[in-house]
């Protein structure tokens, strides 16, 4: 960043902490645990009217889309903050699948014919959208793909299998990353779902939803230019810097847990919470959230502010975010002692949300290999 660093920037305005406090009450009312149990157990994942009220009374899923496109227009400054709440609330659905990762690889595959066709569905929720990217390998680059695109005539054909579709099992449109015979790797949208073979995957954690798609001469049409990798790795960034955002609302919520846990829980006639080694313990993973929300509250304003830097931004925030989600996942589970690991108690639906994320947009070491190509070590 050129100049002086300007701290203003990570201070909420008092829109912003209305509408902060606004959406935590939402949550509250239409996801508390009950719910997110008894979507779990669901054979879609999300509630359809749930859906429906965060697109009506609050238009979360047009956040980030620009207002010629049907959205509100806002940053991802505003976006994150929504996500760390979702991810407080471990609220389930295809809020960051459709309104965050499919809309910001529409926004940056600088087509306007296609964001103009799909953007406004996505921004009302009556279209729920995808990004079925990785192979049987789960990388999340270029060398990666696999799944071709041939062209019949005017058409486009997709032949080739893609995992861990987020949401495919319910999306209405899948952005498909496929190569063409020149190597080229472009990207494809299908609108007629309901000619994929798609088939719901195995998962560890239920709250958020994959599934296997095959494509057999699928009929697609081709977003943006035929090289599409530029804007692809840039909207991953993007989304890999939200993402980070909801891992920080996550691992709050275990150290949330755990504290309160331990001021209740006596032994030898004495809070728990009391004892030397639970007090650093505590003390030690509230250092290293505040550490997290600090590089990915920066990695959303650097994708707002200065975009030469958003790339190494998003990876430094999704390697030190997984890490410290992961660890505050765990210790939440010991810190609760028998109870946490238990089916009732939640600290397991935060450890398996943890390591999912961890795994979405690629792991930490991946993206500390993006940050240390980013930065020329």
């Amino acid at each position: 960043m050129t100049g002086d660093p300007d701290f203003t920037a990570f201070t909420l305005t008092d829109d912003q902490r209305e509408f902060r406090s606004t959406v935590r009450a939402f949550l509250e009312h239409h996801s508390p645990e009950s719910e997110v149990r008894r979507l779990m157990e669901s054979e879609t994942g999300f509630d359809s009217a749930i859906w429906r009220a965060m697109a009506d009374q609050l238009s979360l899923q047009g956040l980030i889309v620009p207002e010629n496109y049907g959205g509100e227009g806002f940053g991802f400054a505003e976006l994150g903050l929504v996500l760390e709440e979702m991810g407080a609330a471990l609220v389930p659905g295809p809020y960051f699948t459709s309104a965050v990762l499919a809309a910001t690889v529409l926004l940056c595959s600088g087509d306007d014919d296609a964001c103009q066709r799909y953007l406004p569905s996505i921004a009302s929720g009556e279209t729920i959208a995808t990004l079925a990217i990785t192979e049987r390998s789960g990388r999340w680059d270029r060398d990666g793909i696999e799944t071709t695109a041939g062209q019949d005539g005017a058409d486009w054909m997709l032949r080739g299998t893609k995992y861990y579709v987020p949401d495919g099992s319910i999306a209405d449109l899948v952005l498909v990353v496929a190569r063409a015979a020149s190597g080229a790797v472009g990207l494809f949208a299908v609108e007629n779902t309901d000619d994929l073979v798609r088939r719901e995957q195995s998962t560890l954690d239920p709250t958020r939803r994959q599934a296997v798609i095959e494509f057999a001469d699928t009929a697609a049409a081709r977003i943006g230019p035929e090289d599409a990798w530029p804007g692809l790795s840039r909207a991953l960034s993007h989304a890999t810097a939200a993402l980070a955002n909801e891992q920080v609302g996550g691992a709050q919520r275990c150290l949330d847990q755990a504290v309160a846990y331990v001021k209740v829980r006596t032994q030898f006639g004495k809070p728990v919470g009391s004892f030397q080694a639970i007090r650093h313990r505590c003390a030690d993973l509230m250092l290293d959230i505040e550490c997290a929300r600090g590089v990915a509250q920066y990695a959303v304003h650097a994708v707002d502010n200065f975009p030469a830097e958003s790339v190494s931004a998003a990876a430094l925030a999704k390697a030190c975010c997984s890490d410290v989600y992961a660890r505050a996942a765990a210790a939440n589970i010991q810190l609760h002692g028998g109870i946490g690991f238990t089916w009732e108690h939640p600290a397991h639906m935060y450890y398996k949300r943890a390591k999912s994320s961890a795994m979405l947009l690629g792991d930490a070491n991946y993206h500390r290999g993006l940050l240390a190509d980013g930065i020329g070590v």
